[in-house]
């Protein structure tokens, strides 16, 4: 966030908050830079003179700060502190470190699918929060959502309610920002929760396309698009394009709820992050996969972790057929694996074909593998285990099995009773030379 160095007007001093820069004016007031008396930095924003003459605007100004209180969620700038009874009304919020999504956006361009889907996701949580203590947020935009270190954070929220019954509400304005007001808003009709799903909705959309999903204009021009055209959103990412258009919708009751919203996005993000995607609706036959290799890398790591024995996926997992050939290698007299007969083929996967493969009889591969791995796996197993004809117990060089805990104790056993032996004779040659 921008910062700059306070002007000759600016106050020094307000509360027990010392100001340090300015961060930013807007219709409200200014926001400040401060911090108290243990050194916790706040955004503190005091309220325009003419703002604070209008008794109905301060009546509604303390309600909202007295809702803003009561909303508990880490999406959110926390509240801090307030003083309604002030010559000009302030408040002050948890300072957040880290540019905002409309910064961040046109400095980078559009961010990709994943990103979007976990901002969004962490945003819809946060309204929910919003929501619960009685707030409506009213104008959610890109600038009013800060990227910090540990997450996007709403700022603003329940400020804009605040401001309209003695400042926006004369014949033809509206409260909030043109591209991101919902068609209620618009209208003049009331606004609930639904509102600010529009908002993100469109917000979502400007981060994934670095634009309005209606365009650019007057705010006359862009006031009349939200209500009576269609969102532009070619640039959307497949895997969002239906959520975005569903939180657009003209009326307030077809859009999801934000804890739809939230569930929803969490599994796009975990999907993207994964590289799976989401085919595209005009191309169903061909499946989506543009990275298979990070998804196998990811089930590797997911069955080492679980012993490749996690419930709903059908057949033996590579580590358990991996554990099965290596059986064969144990010393004489052990018995073979539960379920393993001399004509077990291995199991095929989901997303590609792979032949049955026979055992040579003595347990050796035959082939090598054939599949969606085409490189070497990382971690303990280094390369294909081969076994020479007629053996159980020859392994490749790259391959490292994991140590045998009796093996080791047999070993360590049989060190100590040699060294103990020569130190006995070489004590005793020392005896006899005496």
């Amino acid at each position: 966030m921008a910062m700059m160095r306070l002007r000759r007007e600016d106050p020094r001093v307000v509360g027990s908050f010392r100001l340090h820069r300015r961060l930013g004016a807007g219709g409200m007031g200014v926001v400040y830079l401060g911090s108290d008396r243990r050194g916790q930095r706040v955004a503190l924003k005091v309220i325009r003179p003419d703002l604070a003459e209008d008794q109905e605007f301060r009546s509604r100004f303390a309600r909202e700060v007295s809702a803003a209180r009561r909303i508990r969620g880490g999406c959110t700038a926390r509240l801090v502190a307030a003083d309604l009874e002030a010559e000009r009304p302030w408040f002050a919020t948890q300072y957040v470190p880290g540019p905002s999504l409309h910064d961040k956006i046109a400095e980078e361009g559009p961010l990709p699918a994943a990103d979007v889907a976990a901002i969004g996701a962490a945003l819809s949580e946060g309204l929910v929060a919003v929501h619960e203590a009685g707030v409506v947020h009213r104008d959610l935009k890109p600038s009013n959502i800060l990227l910090s270190p540990k997450g996007p954070r709403i700022i603003d929220f329940g400020i804009a309610w605040a401001t309209g019954a003695s400042t926006l509400t004369h014949v033809g304005t509206a409260v909030g920002s043109p591209g991101f007001l919902a068609p209620e808003q618009v209208r003049g009709a009331a606004v609930t929760p639904a509102t600010d799903v529009f908002a993100l909705g469109a917000t979502l959309a400007y981060a994934a396309m670095g634009d309005s999903p209606f365009g650019h204009g007057s705010s006359e021009v862009m006031l009349y698009r939200v209500v009576h055209e269609e969102p532009q959103l070619q640039g959307v990412p497949d895997a969002l394009a239906p959520l975005v258009r569903a939180c657009l919708a003209k009326e307030p009751e077809e859009r999801p709820s934000t804890l739809q919203l939230s569930l929803r996005l969490k599994e796009i993000a975990a999907r993207e992050a994964q590289g799976l995607g989401m085919a595209p609706p005009a191309v169903d036959a061909r499946p989506a996969v543009p990275r298979p290799e990070r998804a196998e890398r990811l089930e590797r790591a997911a069955d080492r972790a679980t012993g490749g024995r996690r419930p709903g996926r059908p057949g033996p997992r590579p580590t358990e057929r991996y554990t099965e050939r290596t059986a064969h290698g144990r010393a004489q007299g052990t018995p073979a694996p539960r379920g393993r007969g001399p004509q077990s083929a291995s199991s095929s996967r989901t997303g590609g074909s792979r032949a049955p493969r026979q055992p040579s009889p003595s347990g050796a591969r035959t082939g090598p593998r054939t599949g969606p791995r085409t490189g070497p796996r990382t971690g303990p197993r280094t390369g294909p285990r081969r076994t020479g004809a007629g053996s159980g117990t020859g392994t490749s060089s790259g391959l490292r099995r994991p140590a045998n805990p009796r093996l080791l104790r047999q070993r360590l056993f049989v060190f100590v009773v040699v060294t103990l032996i020569v130190l006995l004779g070489i004590a005793g040659a020392q005896a006899l030379q005496s």
